[in-house]
């Protein structure tokens, strides 16, 4: 499906995450496997924060106004601000086990993990994008665009 040219940088960035996430779906009980996906998830999630903050502040704010009449908007942004809360928290978990002991951790942890962000993406680029999408103007749509990170902006995108 085409996308939006002012979604695509954050596109971009999913698919990283979405590869991330796969493998450690499947990770095994092995302390070098589970530092491994452990350490690539952290360090994703760590680099996401401010498209975490275009989701919440940006694309959530522009959505606002929508939810007491769009019931599917209504309904994206729960799961949305549900979703983000989830991954926040099983992060914070796992760096606390971390710090304590990377021996806490277990395979179940970060396949856990690993689930909840890969069903993050997927409900973002299927539910929420086509959303934004549907009820965003172009001004709204632009602004997101003039956020994203210039490291993930391609020079043929701005049109």
């Amino acid at each position: 499906m085409k996308r939006a040219h002012q979604l695509q940088p954050l596109s971009r960035q999913h698919h990283l995450g979405l590869n991330l996430s796969r493998h450690a779906k499947e990770c095994r009980n092995e302390p070098d496997e589970i530092v491994k996906h452990l350490d690539s998830l952290t360090a994703y999630m760590n680099d996401m924060q401010y498209h975490f903050h275009i989701e919440d502040n940006l694309i959530a704010h522009a959505l606002q106004p929508y939810r007491a009449s769009k019931p599917d908007v209504a309904a994206v942004l729960d799961t949305l601000g549900g979703q983000h809360k989830a991954l926040h928290n099983i992060l914070d978990n796992i760096i606390a086990s971390k710090n304590t002991d990377i021996k806490n951790i277990t395979a179940a942890q970060v396949r856990e993990f690993g689930t909840l962000l890969y069903e993050h993406i997927r409900f973002e680029e299927r539910e929420l994008f086509p959303i934004v999408e549907k009820y965003l103007t172009e001004i709204e749509l632009n602004a997101i665009y003039e956020a994203s990170p210039d490291s993930i902006k391609r020079p043929n995108e701005s049109r």
